[in-house]
């Protein structure tokens, strides 16, 4: 009886005083797309991820035509999900479905959008605050200093790195990490 009183005990003090961990995958997430649709990102396990917040009247925008290069080319190992997002000069007003009509029009976006968002401030989507931020993602804390910031991450949805606006979707910087 003692002997499973102290097993009892050990079991109760290690779950007791365990940290909480940290969920260190994008896996967790699942977000409203522009269609109003669910983009649930474990569906993406096995491929990396490209994060990218987006803007359709920034200087940026020309952008979405080598990130539908990029997703194309790499469909069979890379997902990109753009995030609207108003945060930087009111370059993104529209409404979702303006914005979905205005990416296909004028790039002919086919890659997974998600619904506006807000990616830093008060207002933060928590997918972005989990990505910019090293203690909710394990990996490493970053700031987003303009429209078309992007994250990549494994196949694991497991943060590797951040890209500053002006590196270009196609640039070696980005391909490395799929060829």
């Amino acid at each position: 009886m003692q002997k499973i009183l102290l097993i009892a005990s050990v079991i109760l003090f290690t779950s007791f005083f365990s940290p909480e961990k940290k969920t260190n995958s994008i896996f967790k997430f699942k977000v409203e797309s522009l269609d109003g649709g669910t983009i649930n990102f474990k569906q993406f396990k096995g491929k990396k991820i490209l994060v990218v917040n987006t803007a359709s009247k920034c200087g940026y925008t020309p952008q979405y035509e080598d990130l539908q290069k990029l997703y194309t080319q790499y469909s069979d190992k890379l997902v990109i999900v753009g995030f609207p997002a108003n945060n930087f000069g009111g370059q993104e007003p529209g409404t979702n479905t303006e914005i979905k009509e205005f990416c296909k029009k004028n790039y002919g976006v086919t890659f997974p959008m998600a619904a506006k968002v807000s990616v830093k401030g008060d207002d933060i989507a928590p997918i972005f605050k989990w990505l910019t931020h090293k203690d909710e993602n394990g990996v490493l804390d970053a700031e987003i200093k303009w429209n078309f910031t992007k994250f990549l991450l494994d196949e694991n949805g497991v943060l590797i790195t951040k890209f500053d606006s002006k590196v270009k979707p196609m640039s070696e910087e980005i391909t490395k990490y799929l060829n």
